[in-house]
């Protein structure tokens, strides 16, 4: 017998919806015109795109003319981090940056890079749950700093941060705020008429649109210096002919998203993430959950180390018995090396080679779940029956 497929790998992409699907579909064949064109097909495909900008502006309560779509969400973190610290040191307003240790490399990197390139930047350390304190941003902040980006949720320990809080301090201090909400966007509310936000980056196939589409949003006022050079688009801050299926795609995802939010699936969602993560660990011993939990926590997203075992291996016969999941990143599942993200939340490098990272969607079910938790016990069962730690303790 087959077995069940369980799918549970939903930070790294989710599934789109078929709603998504079909409204892309013409845009492929029927309306395929350059929406940079000025007649009748690249009219249709410019109405496309501006009412795809209003579904994803409604989504986070910003206006359309604030919404710029970019090739991916590792583009909008480039350009609101390269544009800004650009921009703001061309005013001679300072070359200081501040980020976390669990942001995404999409962040990490670029400023990294921004070092080479004679700016300045501090990294903040995190607790054991993945959590900044503010008080340590507020410490971090010079006399010279421009530009502060901390993520909304971690996409491995899927800890939600104080963002209002951190923003005030950012605003108080007139410094510019980014957050990285590629995970969050679509799955808990956010306002960003309510959040001291000025940037803010999303991807469509983290919440049910296509692969290939994110987009920044940049608060009235701000200036950015773009990262691409050419045509003009988007505003003149990212040049290129637009993917019009895919943002068309993008704001579909966006109002099947708001409409979600509205009927309180989030918080049912929230509900079998408890009941997971409890199954998880009053079956596996010296099983832990990584990062926070309750309403700190994204509403979809378990994450645990297992002891004496690798997360390799687990993967490996989850796979077996049709269950997807991962070790952490996606972007980096490659790696050999343990996850800086658990390092930096004070995990030993041993116990962070034994993590795995279980993502729900809106269409997983208890029976689904129930699956997992009669498959993964047993299969850490046999992994510790192998492990040279686990006979040795």
């Amino acid at each position: 017998m087959e077995p069940r497929e369980v799918y549970l790998d939903n930070s790294a992409t989710t599934k789109v919806d078929p709603r998504v699907r079909e409204a892309m579909i013409p845009y492929f064949s029927e309306k395929y015109g350059n929406p940079n064109s000025l007649h009748k097909f690249g009219r249709e495909s410019r109405a496309a795109i501006d009412k795809a900008r209003g579904q994803v502006a409604s989504l986070i309560n910003a206006k359309p003319t604030d919404i710029v779509f970019t090739g991916a969400g590792s583009e909008a973190d480039n350009l609101a981090i390269k544009g800004a610290a650009w921009a703001l040191k061309e005013k001679g307003k300072g070359n200081h940056i501040i980020t976390t240790a669990i942001e995404h490399h999409a962040i990490l990197d670029t400023v990294k890079w921004l070092g080479k390139m004679g700016f300045e930047y501090t990294i903040l350390p995190v607790d054991d749950k993945g959590m900044v304190d503010p008080k340590e941003l507020e410490a971090a902040i010079r006399p010279d700093t421009i530009l502060a980006s901390i993520m909304f949720a971690n996409n491995e320990i899927g800890t939600i941060q104080p963002i209002k809080e951190l923003g005030e301090i950012c605003r108080k201090h007139g410094v510019m705020f980014h957050t990285d909400a590629v995970q969050a966007t679509g799955h808990i509310a956010i306002d960003v008429q309510e959040l001291p936000i000025d940037m803010m980056t999303m991807a469509a196939h983290k919440m049910y649109g296509p692969k290939g589409l994110g987009a920044l949003y940049v608060r009235k006022g701000i200036k950015l210096i773009p990262t691409l050079h050419g045509g003009g688009q988007e505003f003149g801050l990212r040049s290129g002919t637009e993917n019009v299926p895919g943002i068309v795609g993008f704001g579909e995802a966006a109002e099947i998203a708001k409409a979600r939010l509205a009927n309180g699936e989030d918080k049912k969602l929230a509900e079998l993430r408890d009941y997971f993560i409890e199954g998880v660990l009053s079956r596996i011993p010296e099983s832990h959950l990584t990062g926070a939990a309750g309403d700190k926590r994204l509403p979809f997203h378990t994450s645990f180390t297992v002891k004496y075992i690798e997360g390799e291996g687990m993967l490996l016969l989850l796979d077996a018995a049709g269950i997807a999941a991962s070790s952490g990143s996606a972007c980096t599942s490659g790696s050999l090396e343990p996850s800086y993200v658990l390092l930096a939340t004070g995990i030993d490098h041993t116990t962070a080679h034994g993590s795995v990272r279980l993502t729900m969607s809106h269409d997983t079910t208890k029976e689904d779940i129930d699956y997992v938790l009669e498959k993964f016990p047993v299969i850490v069962e046999k992994l510790r029956a192998m492990s040279p730690f686990y006979n040795k303790k």
